[in-house]
This record gives structure tokens, C-alpha cells and sequence, in this order.
């Protein structure tokens, strides 16, 4: 079989290659999956250049999300329930870069047959990460502001519409003007432009709080993919008992802001990782949430646009694509063309 693997970390397109390599044999507990296709997300890049949360074994094959048919079990009921079924791949320790991949059976979830193989394998991170994070953990109340940044990736435009769709509302920070329009287009509420190399963070929080608070009394409910300063202005921003979730670190670079930012509103700054949320629920949680992202998906709300497939073979072109800022829409790895 085919699979992707780097021998050590560093930049994608100079590490990667596809190899010839044994099938995988699922030991008790786990299944043999077939792989369908699985996208380049974020994350995976991160994990390829040594400095996502999980720390890479090299050598190893990447991929955190995709879809798949179950082939083989290595015991258990849960996987014998799953044979021949398409599911969703949520594997935490990468290896979806591959024509087969061995996972826990509970790293997998039947996926609807409605759901076009590039639906399904985008299905989890993006989709699942921004229904829990606005409606699991913060539980952002009707005509609410949600603050949010990289407002303009695949991530933050699903959370714009399900906004929209859930009736709160939406304070997105971008980096360039030519993302504003657009993110207006699609129902944001505002869109603030923040460039750290021209404003201040006291400019972005001032201009937050005066837009969402009411006598600036700050903002109660907050996402941030970046770090750095701009999410540390987004933490200046928060009101009395305001919540900010950190769920990414695209620019490298600390959250930096004094403990009394926290202490004088009694706000929060969490951590958010949803391999960590997802091993906390059960499978009836993992079923029903399912249901209702497949519903939002069918909907168009949290629906992932395909901005170009390749193939394994194909991967360091498929990389190097997938790092191109004005990209819009996921990269996806097509790895097998039927379901069989």
C-alpha cells in the first residue's frame, strides 16, 4: 500500500513522501480502514513541522481526519458493529496519509451515505470544532456577540453562518482588507481589519468594546485560532465573567496580557482541542452530534468548499498548495475512487 510519511520534522513540501509499506493488522480494539480521502488541514502541517500539540514519532504518516470503509476488526464489538461501513476517521495520533490506516474503534464514527465522500472527509475538525466551541462549551445565548479570529479561514466562515443561523452575533478579525466584503457578504455582524504590524492591540480591544458592549462593558464570548497579539487584544477586550477560548496558535507567538486583565472582570482564557472533548463524551454524544452536523452540513451552514484534490503521489504539489494564503477552500487527499 501507499502512505505519506516524513522521517523528520520540518517544512511539508521538503519532508514528505509516498512510500511502498506493509498493510497495517488492527490489534483488539482497533479497525483496519480503508482510506477514501482525508484533507490537509492546519493542524497536520503544524504536526509536519514539529510544533502541533501532539509531539510526531518519526517516522510517521500524518493525517488527523478523513473518511474511510471499516475492513477489518481486530475485536471488539464496537468494531465488528462498524464492519463495512463508511465512517468518519478522527485519528489522534495521524496516520490518515494512507491507503489503509489502523485506528481505535473509538476513533471512528458511521458516517450518512448522503454525505458526498469530500462532505465526509472534511465532516469533524472544522464542522464539529465550531458547533461545540459556540454551542457546547460557550453556549453563546441569542443575541450574543462572539468574537472571533482568523475570521476569514474555512473554520471561521461556518461560524459566521451558524450564527446567523442560531441567532448570535459575530465580531470577526481579519488580517487584510480584501476578506471583508466577503465575510460581510456571507452575514457577518463586523469585520475588523487588524494588522499588527500598523495597529496597536489597545486599538483592536478599544474598537471591540465599542462596537459590541454596551457602555464598553467588554465582550462575554470569544474564539481565538492565532495568538500572539491578536488574540491577547481580544483577551483585553473581555467584560465582567467573559469567556475566551484558545483553540489555535497560527501566528507562534504567546498570548501575552496581565494577570489583572483576568482578575478585575473575573474572565476566563481556556484551552479548546476537540480530540481532547471528543474522548470526554460518549458514542450516543458522538451519534447525535452526527445527526445534527450532517443536518447543518445538508443545510449549507457547515457545508467545507473543495478548492483543489490531488493524490498521494501527488502530495508535496498538494502542500505546497494548501500553504498559498489566498487558498479558499480545503485541500483534499483522494485516496480510493469507489466505496466498494
Amino acid at each position: 500500500m501507499k502512505a505519506v510519511q516524513f522521517q523528520q520534522t520540518g517544512e511539508p513540501a521538503a519532508v514528505l513522501k509516498t512510500i511502498d509499506t506493509d498493510r497495517p493488522v488492527p490489534k483488539s480494539g482497533e479497525v483496519l480502514v480503508r482510506m477514501l480521502a482525508t484533507p490537509i488541514n492546519p493542524s497536520d502541517l503544524m504536526y509536519i513541522r514539529g510544533c502541533y500539540t501532539v509531539p510526531a514519532q518519526c517516522p510517521t504518516t500524518p493525517g488527523f481526519e478523513g473518511v474511510g470503509v471499516v475492513e477489518a476488526s481486530g475485536g471488539g464489538l464496537r468494531g465488528r458493529l462498524f464492519m463495512k461501513r463508511r465512517v468518519v476517521v478522527l485519528n489522534r495520533r495521524g496516520g490518515n496519509w494512507a491507503d489503509y490506516a489502523v485506528v481505535p474503534a473509538t476513533e471512528v464514527i458511521p458516517i450518512s451515505n448522503g454525505l458526498s465522500v469530500e462532505q465526509a472527509a472534511t465532516f469533524f475538525v472544522n464542522p464539529a470544532t465550531a458547533w461545540v466551541m459556540t454551542r457546547e462549551v460557550l453556549k453563546v445565548p441569542q443575541g450574543q456577540w462572539l468574537v472571533q479570529t482568523a475570521a476569514g479561514s474555512a473554520l471561521g466562515r461556518m461560524i459566521i453562518r451558524l450564527g446567523k443561523t442560531t441567532g448570535f452575533k459575530t465580531f470577526n478579525i481579519v488580517r487584510r482588507e480584501s476578506q471583508a466584503e466577503e465575510l460581510r457578504s456571507l452575514g457577518a455582524d463586523h469585520v475588523e481589519v487588524f494588522d499588527e504590524s500598523k495597529n496597536t492591540p489597545e486599538a483592536l480591544s478599544a474598537s471591540i468594546r465599542r462596537t459590541i458592549s454596551i457602555a464598553g462593558s467588554g465582550a462575554g464570548y470569544a474564539i481565538d485560532a492565532v495568538g500572539g497579539a491578536t488574540g491577547s487584544a481580544v483577551i483585553q477586550s473581555l467584560g465582567q465573567k467573559g469567556r475566551m477560548l484558545a483553540y489555535g496558535t497560527l501566528s507562534n507567538d504567546p498570548l501575552i496580557f496581565s494577570p489583572r486583565v483576568l482578575m478585575t472582570t473575573g474572565s476566563k482564557v481556556e484551552g479548546f482541542w476537540l480530540g481532547s472533548f471528543m474522548a470526554g463524551v460518549s458514542l450516543p454524544f458522538k451519534l447525535s452530534l452526527v445527526r445534527r452536523l450532517t443536518r447543518l452540513i445538508h443545510a449549507g451552514v457547515l457545508g467545507t468548499q473543495i478548492a483543489r484534490t490531488y493524490t498521494l503521489d501527488q502530495i508535496k504539489a498538494a502542500v505546497e498548495f494548501a500553504e498559498y494564503s489566498s487558498v479558499q477552500g480545503k485541500v483534499l487527499l483522494q485516496i480510493s475512487e469507489t466505496q466498494k
